[in-house]
């Protein structure tokens, strides 16, 4: 297929010239909350750019054709209960033959079940049941990241519909806490792995190879060079389809790395409060060692890292963090339960429209961030 495919719209194969969350959150045009994703441009033009490449033509490569790729986003956002994204993504899906359901594609809809609902229940055995039906270690990659970026999506649809004071999807209710984490003492190679949350550095290692640099070419070596990815096994690993990394990492620093808006602390926070609810003890180390740096609360962030399994994530928290921790959280579950009442509280501590999208963006993108951590490989102590 080439870039300019009559099978995709035009709109949709043009990077950056179209956003499709607008047109699925009816943002109204000059509204508060369009404002606030101009203001947030870059996070806004590579979400859409991340869309791109996985759901093109230009970007297909291997054997997860658009036809799949349409028909597993379908799957997924149906799992999420999110209607709206799974109307989108069956109708895109009309635009092909439906794909035949075989061994290789069942397993693939395994996998993306386990990341998309309890992806802190992944095993490398997983991966290894992929290999074994004929995926390759780069398909793994992007199977991966297209069902942990349909997690991101819907959940900043959610939330862009609910500060526009549009219908949400009202899934059935369900307590929000802090969630299971791995406890075994050992990774799969015997490293002494972390079995509480905590602030400290950890490593992590994959459970598939990641790709050597030396197999980059100098085009794709500068690219990881230039966001500092040259010597992680991670994002070396991620880099088996470069395309979804360099427009996903532009998404990261448009919503982390930005100024006004919500404090930086603030959405380290909601970074770490995403992690504890998908149980992801390498995200939130990362994560919570910032919040504590940033806001000088070290005791309040630590507090939250020893909130147990089943437990209330805003114990012992003032009242703005209350607020933002109950909305990460919140929206941080599966199905999601973020609410307009959650969007209340919010106002209720003076946050600005700006401040919300940002809380809105920084939390789900650890939507994203958990499922590939927790799917992919698994952390472990360096000391040793």
């Amino acid at each position: 297929m080439t870039l300019h495919d009559p099978q995709i719209p035009e709109k949709e194969t043009a990077f950056h010239t179209y956003d499709l969350l607008d047109n699925l959150a009816g943002i109204a045009p000059g509204s508060e909350l369009a404002a606030a994703r101009q203001t947030r441009e870059a996070a806004t033009r590579h979400t859409q750019g991340s869309y791109e490449a996985l759901f093109s033509a230009r970007a297909v490569q291997g054997r997860l054709t658009l036809a799949v790729r349409f028909w597993l986003a379908a799957q997924i956002s149906n799992w999420l209960r999110d209607s709206v994204l799974q109307r989108y993504y069956e109708q895109r899906g009309k635009d092909f033959i439906a794909p035949n359901v075989t061994p290789a594609l069942n397993a693939a809809l395994a996998h993306a079940r386990t990341l998309t609902l309890h992806p802190v229940s992944a095993q490398e055995s997983d991966l290894t049941a992929l290999l074994a039906a004929g995926w390759s270690e780069d398909d793994i990659v992007t199977l991966s990241q297209l069902t942990a970026f349909i997690s991101f999506q819907s959940r900043l649809l959610r939330g862009y519909r609910l500060l526009a004071g549009i219908e949400v999807d009202t899934p059935p209710a369900q307590a929000v806490s802090a969630g299971e984490w791995h406890t075994q003492a050992r990774t799969l190679s015997g490293k002494r792995a972390p079995v509480a949350f905590t602030q400290a550095e950890l490593g992590w290692e994959p459970w598939i190879s990641a790709k050597a640099l030396s197999d980059f070419n100098a085009g794709e070596q500068a690219t990881l060079a230039r966001f500092g990815h040259s010597e992680s096994d991670y994002f070396r690993l991620l880099g088996r389809n470069l395309l979804v990394l360099e427009q996903r990492t532009l998404t990261d620093k448009g919503i982390f790395y930005t100024a006004s808006g919500l404090p930086r602390a603030e959405r380290e926070l909601a970074a770490t409060v995403a992690s504890k609810v998908n149980g992801c003890i390498y995200c939130a180390s990362v994560h919570a060692r910032k919040a504590s740096q940033l806001s000088k609360q070290q005791e309040a962030v630590q507090r939250l890292l020893e909130i147990a399994p089943g437990g209330d994530l805003t114990q012992g928290q003032s009242p703005r963090w209350q607020a933002e921790i109950n909305f990460a959280a919140r929206l941080s579950s599966t199905p999601a339960q973020a609410s307009a009442q959650d969007v209340a509280k919010l106002r209720e501590q003076g946050l600005s429209t700006l401040e919300i999208v940002d809380l809105v963006q920084s939390t789900a993108f650890f939507a994203w961030a958990n499922r590939l951590m927790l799917t992919l490989g698994e952390p472990f102590w360096p000391q040793e």
